[in-house]
């Protein structure tokens, strides 16, 4: 399956922002999909996941309460909802997509497919 993520931009502290994914190639049916990020000099990390069906989310500490990951399987799209952004969110966001549809894995390696990220910029 081949990712395309959009969305970023330039946004104010406190302000939000709707980032989408793209599938294409296959159904994300039975994948489970996350967003991951890399901010200038660090390591990529993970944002937050959602399973194939039932709606099952798991985020990453930094962005529990403020973020939210939907996905429209007849659409083949995902979404992270962003709210109250901060600074320190400044990253480049990808989608990422995992075969094993049971459960969120918070490792990149877990990850088969990717797309090519998008940019966010909080600023203060």
């Amino acid at each position: 399956v081949q990712l395309q993520a959009s969305g970023g931009g330039l946004v104010q502290a406190g302000g939000s922002l709707r980032l989408s994914c793209a599938a294409s190639g296959r159904t994300i049916v039975g994948y489970t999909m996350a967003w991951f990020r890399q901010a200038l000099g660090k390591e990529r990390e993970f944002v937050g996941g959602i399973k194939w069906r039932g709606g099952f989310t798991y985020y990453a500490d930094s962005v529990k309460g403020r973020f939210t990951i939907s996905r429209d399987n007849a659409k083949n799209m995902v979404y992270l909802r962003m709210n109250s952004l901060k600074p320190e969110d400044t990253a480049v966001y990808f989608c990422a997509a995992s075969r094993i549809g049971s459960r969120i894995g918070i490792g990149q390696r877990e990850y088969n497919n990717w797309g090519q990220g998008t940019q966010v910029t909080v600023s203060s």
